[in-house]
């Protein structure tokens, strides 16, 4: 981080000017602000003289030749090729590889339809679809929708929409309630063998036996009573909570996950996909193993959170004779200051602190894509944490410097201005009126046109740093020496191409009110952050009426910024 030091500060701008002018045959003002921004983020707290100090460089080293642009280059060199190799290693991907891939590779994604994506199942699915193609393999979505309480067609519906548009494919599809009656046939021979037993037992119960490590006298029926119950309980005899099948596992084993889980157990709820058709469920622990095996799966990739399950994966196909898959395991994926859980996120819902699953503050995939997140971008985001077991938060910021990388090339620059006071301008030539300007500045999107007046918009804060006899550029169109300053507003006469800061601005009549939407952290020491989304009361050219809902754009001197709803015309952070 820098010492802001004023001389130190001009050589960063200045060596950060004329890397990116050699670069990309220009220097960039918001480029060249990031680059020095990223080196000494204190300077937020000054925007407006960072911006006058890069203007004024920018405008300086643009105005150079060639050969001075290379001889300038060369005395940084060294620094320059020191740091793109240290950046090369920190953004370097991991490699991507799982172990003893022999053979047939099939894996899945088992996403549960009681709510929406987030970002964590992004990062699961991304990554088996690139195994996938990486050992020349195949990927099933895999339903698992076993809890009819919870459980509707609509998540079905959204799950599958998310899917496509992060550009995920499958090879196959299916629902682990469609194979109940099977997974019946398995739990009556666990029956058969000892290997499960009827427990009717309270769910307090079972909770301090698993955790003291007990077994309660159900244990020990025979298998003619187990299977009596079993038949009791298939025949909705007994009443949801009264009964359900159990692991007869080891209580006393280290790993609690051993202790007697439950297999199955009553829900008379009506099921979106199966209607009353069933009265007994399978738990995640019973049916995923056996529906991996069933359905071909070789390779399942899990959360860590799931390492202690593993065990009883296994158990449950050994003890059934089944095949059993590879397991591999990843690091949760979660972001700081964020939620994933669906009900931290339903009470936010319920309190309104926020609209939904596609409130741009989430990290929902919804939300990401309402708020103009690419899949691209997710999917760079993704995979850059690789196979790694190590389970830590990240900043949301990694993932919108990704989009940004993609977003840069194509989005349109369009001058914003906040806090607007007038700057009357006299003297301007007839010929320097009409204004055609690139709506990029490097790639070819078309340009704006203009009709120019002599009242203009600029921002206060712009004004704020002005006096009689300063030279200000309006970025785009001409230079403008101050001759006048009021808290009103500022006057000034036509300066033709002098050298000075260039600032935004928008011609008056050209206005267009809108809203700016900051999107910040959503939780501040795990609580609600009441200031996590600002609004922003502002002014945006005229060429914002031709934009379309959904559309990216560069507000220079702002940031990216997403159409939300045209009608308000309302802009979201990126």
């Amino acid at each position: 981080m820098l010492n802001v030091d004023e001389a130190q500060l001009l050589t960063e701008i200045k060596k950060a000017a004329i890397k990116n002018a050699v670069e990309y045959g220009k220097a960039q003002e918001s480029a060249v602000s990031g680059k020095v921004l990223s080196k000494a983020p204190e300077l937020k707290n000054d925007m407006s003289k960072l911006h006058k100090l890069v203007s004024t460089i920018v405008n300086e080293v643009n105005s150079m030749g060639k050969v001075e642009l290379e001889s300038e280059y060369k005395k940084y060199e060294v620094e320059f090729t020191s740091e793109s190799k240290e950046k090369k290693e920190k953004t370097a991907k991991p490699k991507l590889e799982l172990k003893d891939i022999k053979g047939t590779f099939i894996t899945r994604f088992p996403p549960e339809p009681n709510g929406y994506l987030q970002i964590g199942h992004a990062k699961a699915v991304l990554m088996e679809q690139t195994f996938a193609r990486k050992y020349n393999g195949s990927i099933i979505l895999y339903f698992d929708d076993t809890n009819p309480e919870k459980e509707e067609q609509r998540f079905v519906d959204a799950i599958k929409e998310d899917l496509k548009w992060l550009g995920v494919t499958f090879d196959k599809e299916y629902y682990a309630s469609d194979n109940i009656g099977l997974l019946y046939k398995y739990a009556e021979t666990m029956i058969r063998e000892g290997n499960a037993y009827v427990c009717m037992c309270d769910a307090e119960k079972m909770r301090s036996g698993r955790a003291d490590g007990y077994g309660c006298v159900h244990k020990t029926h025979t298998t003619e009573r187990n299977l009596e119950l079993w038949g009791t309980m298939l025949s909705r005899e007994l009443d949801e909570g009264t009964a359900t099948l159990r692991l007869n596992g080891d209580m006393s084993a280290e790993n609690t996950m051993m202790r007697d889980p439950t297999l199955f157990r009553i829900k008379y709820s009506t099921h979106y996909r199966q209607g009353d058709k069933y009265a007994i469920w399978p738990t995640y622990n019973f049916n995923t193993p056996v529906n991996d095996s069933l359905n071909g799966v070789t390779d399942a990739i899990r959360s860590k959170e799931f390492e202690l399950e593993d065990e009883l994966y296994f158990k449950i196909l050994d003890m059934l004779q089944l095949r059993k898959p590879r397991i591999h395991t990843i690091a949760r994926l979660e972001i700081k200051n964020n939620l994933t859980s669906k009900r931290k996120i339903n009470e936010l819902i319920r309190e309104k602190y926020i609209s939904g699953y596609d409130d741009p503050r989430l990290v929902t995939i919804t939300a990401l894509k309402r708020r103009g997140i690419l899949p691209g971008a997710i999917k760079e985001f993704a995979l850059r944490f690789g196979m790694s077991k190590t389970n830590s938060k990240v900043s949301i910021d990694m993932l919108l410097a990704e989009n940004r990388k993609l977003i840069d090339k194509n989005s349109k620059r369009l001058s914003c201005v906040e806090e607007p006071m007038e700057l009357i301008v006299n003297d301007i030539p007839e010929s320097e009126k009409n204004k055609r300007v690139k709506l990029h500045p490097l790639a070819d999107i078309g340009y704006k046109k203009y009709n120019l007046n002599s009242v203009f918009f600029i921002n206060t804060t712009d004004a704020s740093n002005l006096k009689i006899g300063d030279t200000v550029r309006l970025k785009g169109a001409f230079s403008v020496r101050v001759t006048g300053v009021t808290k009103d507003g500022m006057t000034g006469n036509f300066a033709g191409d002098e050298m000075g800061p260039a600032i935004q601005w928008i011609n008056k009549g050209d206005e267009v009110a809108c809203k700016l939407l900051r999107i910040g952290d959503l939780l501040i020491n795990d609580k609600f952050n009441k200031d996590s989304l600002s609004v922003t009361n502002c002014y945006v050219e005229g060429y914002s009426k031709s934009l379309e809902n959904g559309e990216v754009v560069q507000f220079e001197r702002i940031g990216f910024f997403k159409l939300d709803d045209k009608s308000t015309m309302s802009f979201l952070s990126l």
